[in-house]
């Protein structure tokens, strides 16, 4: 039972996610106040939002015959970390109903980090949703024999996160964006279910993950003391590590 969920999480999940991503990625990735992106680089139509970051060239005929070409970010990191995530949370917390809604979150998480990267900025089409469907789905999965957590502690674990990024925010704006408010609401869901030592655990693991990069950035010269950089990546690190942790812990 044990491995054929780690392999439905990883492969059938996992895989199918990051192939379906970098569409999304690239649709997302502009800055503030800017419409999604609804062409190629080439300038050719995107059809929908989720798939393979390829485009056909337009041709009279023979449409098999027409010339591709790729664009956004390559399909090994994305479809290789979805799978990882899925699967590591898939083995932490087995076959408890909560992780369901946990490994379904993880594609959400990534997508976010790879936006967030491209452009420092987290879209509130993502995480306000994000926050609301964590809540639901864990309130749902309280309701099923073996859960492992408390959809009371999610809530105020969503809260309190929220509310010390609020403030953080509120002392130095120019630090931190209030995108990563709202991915806190959503991470402190996640974290607050196992209990406050897996919330403190994993709000403390994503300033550090932070941190660390900033520190290595400064070292290469590659930046200085003040220079921003996207702080949603580590934030989300932060919180499945946590959630890693507790899953075993339960």
């Amino acid at each position: 039972m044990g491995l054929f969920v780690i392999t439905a999480a990883a492969v059938a999940y996992g895989v199918a996610a990051g192939l379906l991503l970098p569409r999304a990625a690239y649709r997302l990735s502009v800055e503030p106040d800017a419409a999604w992106r609804d062409r190629c680089p080439e300038g050719h139509p995107i059809p929908g939002w989720l798939g393979l970051p390829r485009c056909r060239d337009a041709a009279p005929s023979r449409p098999s015959a027409r010339p591709r070409h790729t664009y956004g970010m390559g399909l090994g990191w994305a479809v290789g970390t979805a799978a990882v995530g899925c699967g590591g949370l898939a083995w932490a917390i087995g076959g408890r109903p909560e992780g369901v809604v946990f490994v379904a979150a993880v594609p959400v998480l990534l997508l976010l980090g790879i936006v967030d990267l491209t452009v420092q900025r987290l879209p509130d089409v993502l995480t306000l949703p994000l926050a609301g469907a964590l809540a639901a789905g864990l309130g749902g999965a309280a309701l099923v024999p073996g859960a492992a957590g408390s959809w009371t502690g999610a809530l105020a674990g969503g809260s309190a996160l929220a509310g010390a990024y609020l403030l953080l925010f509120l002392l130095n704006p120019a630090g931190l964006g209030f995108g990563d408010v709202k991915l806190a609401l959503a991470l402190g869901v996640t974290l607050g279910w196992y209990g406050w030592g897996v919330w403190a655990a994993g709000a403390f693991l994503g300033f550090l993950y932070g941190a660390l990069y900033g520190l290595t950035l400064v070292l290469r010269g590659r930046a200085g003391r003040r220079t921003g950089f996207p702080f949603g990546p580590f934030m989300a690190a932060g919180a499945l590590t946590g959630v890693l942790l507790g899953g075993f812990g339960a």
